[in-house]
């Protein structure tokens, strides 16, 4: 039996650990545990078991009550092989090393348990729905987050404004805030049904999607 199938490109990883399979599959090597977007599964080999896992302290679970945002996460522990996708998103891995990265709660995949992480709400947001609560991870350790579509990454040294469901994560030492583009009306920022954008300022990165995300009816765990 042949086919390309059968090459090595399209065989699994061998090591252990959070890594890609391929751009739009994420293996974990699994000798412990590691939270994951509930439904993200898609196999795995071993010994595996899954479990929900809650927000965490109770500030932590009315922060996401209160926000909407947060991630509806599993607790996926074991001996094995594990992959993960979304909907054939682009996925990206992520170390931290002691240091802070914020992410859309909507592009979150999976992460070692070894970082912290907690609900926050952008400055200047106020009352504006739409992807203004999002999760900060601090620590040593990987995350993986998916993109809906290719991402860019845009270096921040001059004032830079997404579109709300367009930011996939930013530098946690960014300032951020809305601004408001009153001429444009619905036209900018029509995915959220505003006409507002983030604000980035400072020194750093922000990855952006190719997409304003999934319309709510649409989308999946």
């Amino acid at each position: 039996m042949r086919s390309e199938l059968f090459s090595e490109q399209m065989r699994e990883t061998q090591h252990r650990g959070m890594a890609l399979q391929n751009p739009r599959m994420l293996r974990v090597g699994l000798d412990g545990e590691v939270y994951a977007r509930q439904g993200s599964m898609v196999a795995y080999q071993g010994d595996i078991d899954f479990a929900y896992k809650g927000a965490g302290s109770i500030t932590k679970l009315l922060k996401k009550s209160l926000s909407g945002e947060g991630v509806p996460l599993m607790t996926v522990s074991g001996r094995g092989d594990v992959f993960f996708a979304r909907d054939a998103w682009e996925i990206h891995v992520i170390d931290l090393e002691g240091d802070s990265i914020t992410v859309n709660g909507e592009n979150v995949l999976a992460f070692e348990p070894g970082l912290e992480w907690d609900i926050r709400r952008v400055e200047g947001a106020g009352l504006i729905s739409g992807g203004l609560f999002n999760t900060v991870f601090t620590g040593t350790g990987r995350i993986a987050v998916a993109c809906h579509g290719t991402p860019v990454l845009l270096n921040v040294d001059q004032p830079t404004f997404v579109d709300p469901q367009a930011a996939v994560a930013w530098a946690a030492s960014l300032r951020t805030g809305m601004r408001r583009t009153v001429k444009a009306g619905a036209l900018i920022g029509r995915g959220s049904g505003e006409a507002f954008q983030l604000a980035f300022e400072g020194q750093g990165f922000v990855l952006v999607q190719a997409s304003e995300g999934v319309p709510p009816a649409q989308a999946t765990a």
